[in-house]
């Protein structure tokens, strides 16, 4: 019943995130949306010329008539919720649900009434009935279609906002991937170097500066992709003052570049970290880290690769294990932002370990 999906709607709307001023009522403004409500009034007229009646006949010039009829009273719906979606969303839910699906039937019931006015001026009937008949039900089916659309957004403007929540929160938690230790090591570095080499130590502490920095503002707003591949130099120039020859760095930019580009912040540091803390440092001889960027097409791919110890060698403590947490935590992240088009793919092969990710550039 109309009564029950109302009460439904207002539920699912008491559940609300009241933080912030941020309007619980759906944005029916969107194109998509206002789409799906034009494609539901649709729905509503096909299910009418189908249903099993012998009582009514359909013909085109009718089912156009209808067509019009749903798809006009759909749309004044849509705009006159956009247009009260903050002041109707700064009643209580409950109650703004209610006002929100009484006005769409309120706008169908006086549209359906001038409609059926229209026709009664020339001698006919609209689907042969009377006017409170005719405009009585299409506000019944606009209540139910509107309480039904009002649920489904919400919903999902919950799972969006949920999803973005989770990434943000993943995106604070990689404040913590600059380990402590990290911190400790290139601290008693610094100190070593102040004596011998003050020049390289200010470098130092600029370098760890800007590190901590970005990973404090982690999850606050967009990088460039010139911005983390800075970043990642100043992390590897770190580790190459701790690790010295064992730590070689090869960067292969292929230009054209988008520098611009926004990304998450902190997407590459980790990668490179990840490098460095399970493949070079965990050999004698040490090795090299590339970093490779490249253009293919509408479509950036970048490859990380380092030496490393093959995954059966120490599998408590694999590269595999030991970096899929960053991997996994990158991956969402870059999936939130970019869709199902972005991509992190890893594999170890021939004594190397690489982590290749792949972004939309449109």
């Amino acid at each position: 019943r109309p009564g029950r999906l109302v009460a439904a709607a207002a539920g699912g709307l008491n559940m609300a995130d009241r933080r912030g001023e941020a309007p619980w009522l759906p944005d029916l403004c969107r194109l998509r949306r206002l789409a799906t409500l034009l494609g539901l009034a649709e729905l509503v007229v096909l299910v009418l010329v189908l249903a099993p009646d012998d009582a009514r006949t359909w013909t085109v010039a009718r089912f156009i008539s209808a067509s019009g009829l749903a798809l006009w009273l759909a749309l004044a719906v849509a705009v006159l919720l956009c247009k009260l979606r903050f002041p109707i969303s700064r009643m209580p839910q409950r109650v703004g649900a209610v006002v929100a699906v009484a006005l769409a039937g309120l706008v169908a019931f006086v549209g359906a009434g001038v409609i059926h006015a229209l026709y009664a001026t020339i001698g006919n009937q609209p689907l042969g009935v009377g006017f409170w008949r005719f405009g009585g039900g299409s506000a019944a089916v606009t209540v139910l279609i509107v309480a039904l659309a009002l649920r489904h957004f919400y919903v999902s403007d919950r799972w969006v906002a949920q999803i973005e929540a989770n990434a943000r929160a993943e995106a604070d938690a990689l404040q913590a991937r600059i380990r402590p230790h990290f911190l400790f090591n290139s601290m008693n570095l610094i100190a070593s170097l102040l004596r011998r080499d003050p020049v390289l130590a200010e470098r130092a502490v600029l370098d760890l500066s800007d590190l901590f920095r970005a990973a404090l503002g982690a999850g606050e707003g967009d990088s460039t992709l010139a911005a983390e591949c800075e970043l990642a130099a100043q992390y590897l120039s770190i580790e190459q003052l701790r690790l010295g020859e064992r730590l070689r760095v090869e960067w292969d930019r292929r230009e054209p570049l988008p520098w611009e580009l926004p990304l998450p912040r902190l997407f590459l540091q980790p990668l490179v970290e990840n490098a460095v803390l399970h493949g070079v440092s965990r050999l004698p001889e040490g090795g090299a880290v590339s970093i490779a960027l490249w253009t293919a097409g509408q479509t950036l791919c970048l490859r990380v690769s380092n030496p490393a110890p093959p995954p059966q060698q120490d599998p408590g403590d694999s590269p595999h294990r030991g970096a899929g947490h960053a991997q996994r935590n990158i991956a969402h992240r870059l999936a939130w932002r970019f869709g199902p088009q972005a991509r992190v793919t890893t594999g170890w092969a021939d004594g190397y370990y690489a982590c290749e990710v792949t972004l939309p550039l449109a």
